[in-house]
């Protein structure tokens, strides 16, 4: 279900034509794509698939895919980025933001100290020179797309031994089933 004049909605409902940065990944209830008008590349946003404006609104299917989305895209961005740790924010409060929407920050261990902890939304109010250029962040999303991936063709491999090739795996990153490939828009 989309709602007409959310910006969330509005790219879920092109979803089949958005780049690969506005879909890093993907399942039945979650889409991560790269933070827009940031100067920090990696920062991910983590989506629901359908319009919701408060966490307690969310389905027991979307709650309980949530928490492996964020360690898993934090475990991607470590790998990919090098970050010391991820920040996990949701707020959901900015005029057309109203979609509920998790932010994944890569913190890099240099990351200046003015910039840590709340800090780092200034980099969200950079110049627009400063922005991540969209090439970069569609590299970013494959570098990361990659990485989800084969972590989930390990986690596969472990669980069931059945000889299934890699891109399957889960409803989500740890779910018990689906295409992985799909979810990640390779499909």
């Amino acid at each position: 279900m989309t709602t007409p004049g959310c910006y969330t909605c509005g790219k879920e409902a092109a979803f089949a034509d958005l780049p690969p940065r506005e879909r890093v990944a993907y399942d039945e209830h979650w889409r991560v794509a790269h933070a827009l008008g940031t100067a920090l590349p990696g920062w991910l946003v983590l989506l629901p698939r359908r319009h919701v404006t408060a966490v307690h609104d969310l389905t027991d299917a979307e709650a309980a895919a949530l928490g492996t989305w964020q360690v898993e895209l934090s475990r991607a961005l470590r790998s990919v980025t090098g970050c010391a740790k991820t920040y996990v924010v949701q707020f959901a409060e900015a005029e057309g933001f109203s979609h509920v929407h998790f932010h994944v920050v890569p913190r890099a261990a240099d990351l200046p100290p003015h910039h840590r902890g709340a800090g780092v939304f200034e980099l969200l109010r950079r110049p627009e020179g400063e922005h991540v250029p969209g090439d970069e962040a569609d590299r970013i999303a494959r570098s990361l797309r990659a990485r989800l991936h084969e972590r989930a063709a390990a986690a596969h491999g472990s669980r069931s031994g059945d000889g299934a090739g890699p891109g399957h795996h889960g409803d989500g990153p740890g779910g018990t089933g689906g295409d992985r490939r799909a979810e990640r828009g390779e499909g």
